[in-house]
């Protein structure tokens, strides 16, 4: 089979260069909107780039040609760097034909916005299934699919299962290691751990106290503006006697700063916020009324893994008053389902501090890069 990368300034200009060189007989795999050219991002120009196939052999049986008005409508599933390639490891003409009728099928599909799962291969297939079990965004299935088809393809289309997953895997770090993952990062003083109700904020405060005082060594005291709660406020006591570390209480700025003052030979400050209702946005902005974030504060915004992604989304929003460095993810250990923590990194570009997986203090909890979460996804939790 031949493949070839074709470039017009319009879909009927393509047409005829393929026509030309691959016969009337080739077969659309792609097309897709490109801009080249133009001066400091101006002025581009718009091209139309396809990638067309034909049997070089000549022996594939007569198929009426893709449409050009179906061609828009279909999924980028193959990117070329070269102009000339072939899919090493091909083949019988009928081994050909059977791949080129699945390609037709599947961008027809595409083009018709129907459930086309039933047209990939049986490997691919099952990492389709995983993503849709873990609720990961469609548009970032449709991002790792296109890679797969293609690695599958130009590879003889001959992988087996466990290579594609590995190939997933690498896709879904790929798009997400950019961002910046790690725990506290000890350059700043203040702490600030901020969420709604009932995720586990007291705790997770906790956890990350004795990580800083037992692994860190670090000189560490506690704030609580979580006066609502008067159990908040005895829970972090119990865990200030036993981390034997100093435990105010603020109600207001001022208290906030008066306790910053007497803190100020501490390395770090963890702050415990009151949990509020997120949908009113003015609980959020009382923060602003208790916490002095001109201070040099990160800041974590804490999510349950329990929670609809829907209201994650909801509740970033609601919190994006502040600045957020990071994002905690609590209760992995009451779900299976860890899609949505991929898609809020994935959507928002904020990276993860922790994954909490249980009550335990100071156990339970985990420093999360790219990596990590991936492994997460994949069921892998160690």
């Amino acid at each position: 089979m031949k493949v070839k990368k074709f470039m017009a300034a319009s879909m009927p200009d393509a047409m005829k260069q393929i026509r030309a060189e691959l016969g009337k007989d080739a077969v659309i795999i792609n097309s897709r909107v490109v801009y080249t050219g133009g001066v400091l991002g101006f002025f581009k120009k718009r091209n139309i780039e396809i990638m067309a196939a034909a049997d070089s052999n000549k022996e594939i049986e007569q198929k009426p040609a893709v449409k050009p008005a179906a061609i828009p409508a279909a999924s980028n599933h193959f990117k070329g760097n070269t102009e000339d390639s072939q899919f090493p490891g091909s083949g019988t003409s009928d081994e050909l034909i059977r791949e080129i009728s699945s390609l037709k099928q599947m961008m027809s599909s595409l083009a018709g916005g129907k459930q086309i799962s039933t047209v990939y291969p049986e490997a691919i297939r099952k990492v389709m299934q995983l993503l849709n079990e873990q609720e990961i965004d469609k548009s970032i299935q449709d991002q790792v699919l296109q890679v797969l088809l293609e690695k599958w393809y130009l590879g003889g289309a001959k992988a087996k299962a466990a290579e594609v997953e590995a190939w997933m895997q690498e896709e879904l770090i790929k798009q997400i290691e950019d961002i910046p993952f790690c725990g506290i990062s000890f350059t700043k003083k203040y702490i600030n751990v901020a969420g709604p109700t009932g995720v586990g904020k007291t705790t997770t405060l906790a956890k990350m106290a004795a990580e800083c005082v037992i692994k860190h060594k670090k000189k560490a005291a506690f704030i609580t503006a979580d006066t609502y709660r008067i159990a908040a406020i005895d829970q972090l006591k119990t865990y200030a006697g036993i981390l034997d570390i100093p435990l105010e209480v603020c109600y207001t700025i001022d208290d906030f700063r008066q306790a910053a003052e007497k803190l100020k030979e501490y390395d770090l400050v963890l702050i415990d916020t009151a949990g509020r209702n997120f949908r009113n946005r003015k609980y959020v902005e009382d923060l602003k009324n208790v916490i002095d974030f001109e201070q040099e504060m990160e800041t974590f915004l804490v999510l349950s893994l329990t929670a609809k992604q829907k209201d994650m989304e909801d509740i970033f929003n609601q919190f994006s008053i502040i600045d957020i460095d990071k994002l905690i993810f609590t209760k992995a250990d009451e779900t299976s389902t860890y899609g949505a923590m991929y898609n809020i990194i994935h959507k928002y570009k904020k990276g993860t501090a922790y994954i909490t997986n249980g009550q335990d203090v100071p156990d339970d909890i985990l420093t999360a890069g790219p990596v990590d979460i991936v492994k997460q996804l994949m069921g892998n939790k160690k």
